[in-house]
């Protein structure tokens, strides 16, 4: 089977139609540009050139195959241009894994920087509460993650992307959705919807210590993992919820959010990723990510 090199010279003598000035581009003398060209054709089986003492012309056959080799040569550079920008992070793929409240708010923004800031990344989107995260993340399924704070572990680094306020959920009609801000005494005696332990355990235990700070007893009455399923709940008065405040793009009928007065209390979105990873992407999507979301530790009042 022919070569690129032979394609090259192929295509420097079909261009020029003069072995001599070919073999000058092609920076090699001419004897051994005219060896190529032979081997060339005793391949094919076809003659590509007629040669005369005078001139050089491509028969019919040449003719054609010039456009295909220029298409062929041209195809070899691309995938070898290709191949170099995943070698550099600039292609290739990465797998993100997000938490579905991420969705709600921050998922969008850092979809939208990536498509613009690195076009030829693909990102690949995999759907999973925390703690799943975390072990994909391990058994390298995924490249990083969008997930509550991530237990310290070796080779794994996160920054905080993302900081919001608890708000209070509750049915339209509740004697909290109107009137004078609430607080948490304001929810003792309420049939409560929290998170799941296992599934939602960051969310959980942020609102398990509110009210356990506050010394208020705690009504639960369903845990569930999604934050759209506890606002569904909410809307179908099965009891009240605290929810961080971009589960307000939801807007679940019958269903009223707002603010509390308490101390600040936040819900917080990290990216963590396997710092021994050897995906040539991942270094370009953390800098992109720390570049233009990462924020600094929340001051508590």
């Amino acid at each position: 089977m022919f070569d690129l090199k032979q394609l090259q010279c192929f295509i420097a003598v079909g261009e020029e139609l003069h072995f001599g000035h070919a073999a000058r581009r092609m920076f090699m003398t001419q004897p051994p540009l005219s060896r190529q060209i032979r081997l060339l054709e005793h391949e094919l089986q076809i003659q590509l050139f007629v040669r005369t003492s005078r001139s050089v012309t491509l028969t019919p056959a040449g003719a054609v195959f010039l456009r295909e080799a220029r298409r062929l040569v041209a195809l070899a550079g691309n995938a070898a241009a290709a191949a170099q920008r995943v070698a550099r992070g600039e292609a290739g793929l990465l797998h993100l894994g997000f938490t579905a409240g991420s969705s709600y708010s921050f998922l969008p923004k850092i979809l939208a920087r990536i498509n613009t800031s690195l076009k030829e990344v693909d990102i690949v989107l995999h759907e999973m509460v925390t703690r799943q995260q975390v072990e994909a993340l391990h058994a390298h399924v995924i490249d990083a993650g969008l997930m509550r704070m991530p237990r310290e572990k070796d080779n794994v680094e996160s920054i905080c992307v993302a900081r919001e306020s608890m708000m209070l959920a509750v049915p339209r009609g509740h004697r909290l959705a109107t009137g004078s801000m609430p607080s948490i005494k304001d929810l003792q005696g309420e049939p409560f919807i929290t998170y799941d332990p296992r599934d939602g355990q960051y969310f959980y235990e942020l609102v398990d210590g509110l009210f356990s700070n506050a010394a208020v007893p705690t009504h639960y009455v369903q845990r569930v993992s999604q934050i759209h399923s506890i606002l569904a709940l909410v809307s179908a008065n099965q009891g009240i919820a605290l929810v961080p405040e971009s589960a307000r793009a939801l807007r679940f009928d019958g269903t009223f959010i707002r603010k509390m007065k308490m101390r600040s209390v936040f819900a917080e979105l990290f990216l963590a990723w396997r710092t021994d990873s050897e995906n040539p992407a991942l270094p370009h999507f953390c800098k992109l990510a720390i570049k233009n979301f990462a924020i600094p530790p929340a001051k508590t009042t």
